[in-house]
């Protein structure tokens, strides 16, 4: 019992048994992910749409819940590019200007997503997220970058662009719209970009972000830019969020629902990516339905004190590791951190130009393209890269949404014409072998004169009945004159419906009535229940099953060499493992 509540509860597991040696990792780790974390929170509220201190609201209370019910020891939960796009996009089509609403509009989606991951976290529906296949999720994520960094040229640019999730729409604007550039905002954030990326390469443990919020603010404040054009941050209200409960309204909900749902699901795919790999280089594991609770408490939490949808993020957990965190202590520590912050500092964020929090977006979001994923599956999987190519323009075309339910589809439907119309092999025996082999791929394969033996790599069901009957029918018509046996090799059958029970029936009466032997080889046992429960063996006889392809030919044909025929000392059915 105690050990299934520390399971639902991970701080009763790391929190009494705390070792002093990780204090020092863990502050150090907190302290810095801290000075991190203040600016890109503010950077991805803007992105949001939301004003900025959200994105601060975002870093305190989801991240502090995730550390005490979260299973990672690095992961840095909190306001990610990805989702403030997809809070963007879902919220502002709702929301329009109306500022006051959109905050509204935020927090009640951050509830709906918290809820919507708690659900699945203690259903065990981890496994759902197995629906965003690799290529999908890369294809996604390299659009949605260039989607996030075009949508900060206004910042960079100091021009009133309206907001798009289309990128030919921003662009237009931009250029039709470009003697109305501010070159001083331009220049402030062009250098903040030339710092970041040189900062990157020669210095990468260094607060980049930091760096160039503090050059900014000085620059505008020395330079009075402010009066001059340069959009500043502004005031910023001082203090913690007080509890709120989120604005409730179900016509709302509704139509929030489907960008809640995707949001649950990339932030998931994310953040246990993330969590995963650091598991992995530090030797443990981590509970991916107790991750969806984590964050589902993490965001349940934020939306009472006016944070917007968060999940863990790959930068910030590199850096949190990096610096020496070992325990979730190094979370709470950053959380704190950032309360102190916003207590204390916020006057300080008066005189921070957007420019620079877009510069530290655009920095951080394009290097999420991933040319190198798409090299790698034009060598490895064709089929891959198409489903990744697909993603990748629809969701440029179309939008975050639309893009990511086409990815998923298109998966899908691969994925079914692949199991309607699997792999098939015709196989020949390999000479001075026992083994059989497909004989397009092994030429020296020898097939046996009168014996047809035939191999389909997939679960036998309902969608690939007619494949096979198709494909043994074509076969069958060509050696017409000679065939007296069919042999099937079942080693690639883990499952079967009622209806390829009722093929492989059918299949059996047709070659009867011409005479035809069928025989079974290698049939798994989940396969031969089914086979059972079905009366196949009552009607057609054990002896029409055999441990292996080379026992059912040698019952045809006894003269076949290398092999003598395997029949069970209790005279049960030969089965395969």
């Amino acid at each position: 019992m105690i050990d299934v509540i520390k399971s639902k509860m991970p701080f009763l597991g790391w929190m009494p048994s705390y070792e002093k040696q990780n204090l020092q990792g863990d502050v150090l780790a907190g302290l810095t992910t801290a000075v991190m974390l203040v600016p890109q929170g503010m950077a991805y509220a803007m992105l949001a749409g939301l004003p900025p201190i959200h994105g601060l609201y975002a870093s305190i209370v989801p991240l502090a819940l995730y550390a005490l019910f979260g299973t990672s020891r690095q992961l840095a939960v909190g306001p990610v590019a990805m989702v403030s796009l997809l809070v963007a996009t879902g919220v502002g089509a709702i929301a329009g200007s109306n500022m006051e609403l959109f905050v509204a509009y935020a927090v009640l989606l951050a509830l709906m997503v918290g809820v919507m991951q708690l659900v699945m976290g203690i259903g065990r529906l981890g496994f759902l997220v197995n629906f965003l296949s690799h290529p999908v999720i890369s294809g996604f994520t390299s659009a949605a970058a260039l989607i996030i960094g075009f949508s900060q040229l206004k910042h960079l640019l100091g021009i009133n662009i309206p907001r798009s999730k289309h990128i030919h729409t921003i662009l237009h604007q931009a250029i039709t719209r470009i003697s109305e550039v501010d070159p001083v905002t331009l220049g402030i954030g062009a250098i903040s970009i030339a710092m970041l990326l040189a900062l990157k390469k020669f210095k990468p443990n260094f607060p980049r972000a930091l760096a160039v919020v503090v050059f900014g603010t000085l620059v505008v404040y020395f330079g009075g830019l402010h009066e001059s054009g340069v959009a500043i941050v502004g005031d910023v209200p001082a203090g913690l969020p007080s509890p709120t409960m989120p604005t409730i309204d179900f016509e709302v909900m509704k139509q929030l629902f489907p960008i809640a749902l995707t949001i649950s699901l990339v932030a998931f795919m994310e953040s246990i990516s993330v969590a995963k790999a650091f598991a992995s280089r530090n030797n443990y594991e981590v509970d991916a339905n107790q991750e969806l609770i984590g964050l589902g408490i993490a965001n349940i939490g934020g939306a009472f004190f006016q944070g917007y949808p968060v999940t863990g993020g790959f930068s910030r957990t590199a850096v949190n590791a990096s610096a020496g965190s070992k325990t979730p202590l190094a979370s709470l520590i950053t959380a704190g951190m950032v309360a102190l912050a916003l207590i204390f500092l916020t006057p300080l964020f008066y005189y921070l130009p957007k420019a620079v929090l877009a510069a530290i977006i655009m920095v951080a979001v394009f290097g999420l393209v991933d040319i190198a994923e798409v090299k790698h599956l034009w060598h490895v999987k064709r089929s891959d890269l198409a489903l990744l190519v697909i993603t990748f323009f629809a969701t440029l075309s179309l939008g975050i949404e639309e893009g990511i339910g086409i990815g998923v589809a298109a998966s899908l439907l691969w994925f079914v014409v692949r199991t309607t119309r699997p792999h098939f092999a015709v196989l020949g025996q390999l000479p001075d072998s026992t083994s059989y082999r497909n004989i397009k791929n092994h030429p020296q394969a020898k097939q046996h004169e009168g014996i047809l033996i035939i191999r389909m790599d997939a679960q036998f069901y309902f969608g690939n009945v007619t494949f096979l009957k198709d494909r043994l029918k074509e076969l069958m018509e060509e050696r017409a004159d000679k065939l007296h046996t069919i042999i099937i090799d079942a080693s690639s059958m883990n499952q079967l419906d009622s209806s390829a029970a009722q093929a492989l029936e059918e299949l059996a009466g047709q070659c009867h009535k011409s005479e035809y032997k069928l025989l079974l080889a290698n049939v798994k046992r989940p396969v031969m229940d089914v086979l059972k429960r079905a009366h196949y063996v009552d009607h057609h006889g054990e002896d029409s099953f055999f441990l292996t392809v080379h026992d059912a030919v040698k019952s045809v044909n006894p003269d076949t060499p290398d092999c003598t025929l395997t029949h069970n000392t209790d005279g049960s059915i030969p089965q395969a493992a």
